[in-house]
């Protein structure tokens, strides 16, 4: 695991610890938690994207009705 240094204004990381402490947790941790979700919308965009365009040879004939496309 690396470590990383980061600068931020003393109020915005009190602040930051604050809800950190509300949640039982460390701001360290929070920041973790965000790195992996932040990583995690980018991967889960990419393969939306490849299913796409593997998918791009779909093509239905014709346009549905608002009651076709709205049917369970």
């Amino acid at each position: 695991m690396k470590n990383i240094t980061l600068s931020a204004d003393d109020k915005l990381i009190e602040e930051a610890r604050k809800h950190a402490a509300q949640k039982h947790t460390t701001l360290n941790n929070l920041f973790r938690d965000w790195l992996v979700q932040m990583t995690a919308r980018k991967q889960a965009v990419s393969e939306y994207d490849a299913l796409m365009k593997r998918l791009d040879y779909v093509r239905p004939g014709r346009k549905f009705t608002r009651e076709e496309m709205n049917e369970r």
